[in-house]
Parts: C-alpha cells; structure tokens; sequence
C-alpha cells in the first residue's frame, strides 16, 4: 500500500470525481492535491494530511488514524457557491467508507467545515475535515 495520506486523496478522488453531483460544479481535472487556490475557475485541494499510526492490528496488519482537509475554492462566485460544493462533497462521502488500494478503511468521516473570508473578495474559500482509521497488511 501508498503511504497512508496519498492512499486516502487518491480513495477520496475517486469517490469525488464519480459523483456527477461534484464534478457539475467542480471539473475531476481540478478535484486534486496540492497548496494553492485556482486562478480562475472552482476547486477542490486536499491537503498533505497528517497519519498517526496506531500500530499493528492483529499479526501481519498496520492500523493509522489519517486526517486532513479538503480545501474549496471559487473565484468570482462567493462563499454561497462554496458552500453549495461543500455540501455536494460531504454528500458525496457520507458512505463512510472508501476503497482505498491494498488496504481497508474501517472508518471514515467528514467531521467539520468551515468557511474562512479570503482577504481577496473575490475569492469563496470553505475546508472540509475528515478522518478515516486505514488498515493493511506489511
């Protein structure tokens, strides 16, 4: 398995780039990782995260808690707009749980949002947190 952050954007990007009710306001092409607002257009960045390992579970399996925020853009659309992709996101991922690639996620959850002022008006800026528990074998 991926370190335990990259395996959780990457679950979270998929989920998000399959649900049509997300990719109608935000395009898959800018539903990704990194540090910076868009220039232009609406846009979901996830953040680096922060793991914690919570050791081995049963023989052969690592267990870490992961979290980290989703961070939504807009640009001349307000915080209305970024509140709209929020609450389409978090619908999104209300399953629970996400696929994630050589492993298992035994919990996952979006436990807040906020909704920041840019310094720049024109900017709309929400972030989304959540945490999943994510299990594989070493």
């Amino acid at each position: 398995m991926i370190e335990p952050t990259l395996a959780l954007q990457t679950a979270i990007r998929a989920r998000l780039i399959g649900k049509q009710e997300v990719t109608d306001l935000v395009p898959a092409e800018d539903i990704r990782s990194g540090s910076t607002r868009p220039d232009n257009k609406p846009c979901i960045i996830m953040s680096d995260g922060n793991t914690a390992l919570h050791g081995h579970d049963y023989s052969s399996q690592r267990t870490a808690w992961v979290y980290l925020d989703l961070h939504i853009w807009t640009l001349d659309a307000g915080q209305d707009a970024a509140k709209e992709i929020a609450g389409a996101v978090t619908a999104a991922l209300d399953k629970r749980n996400l696929a994630i690639e050589g492993g298992y996620c035994d919990h996952f959850r979006v436990t807040a949002s906020r909704f920041p002022r840019d310094p720049n008006p024109a900017y709309g800026h929400g972030v989304l947190s959540v945490e999943a528990l994510i299990r594989w074998i070493v």
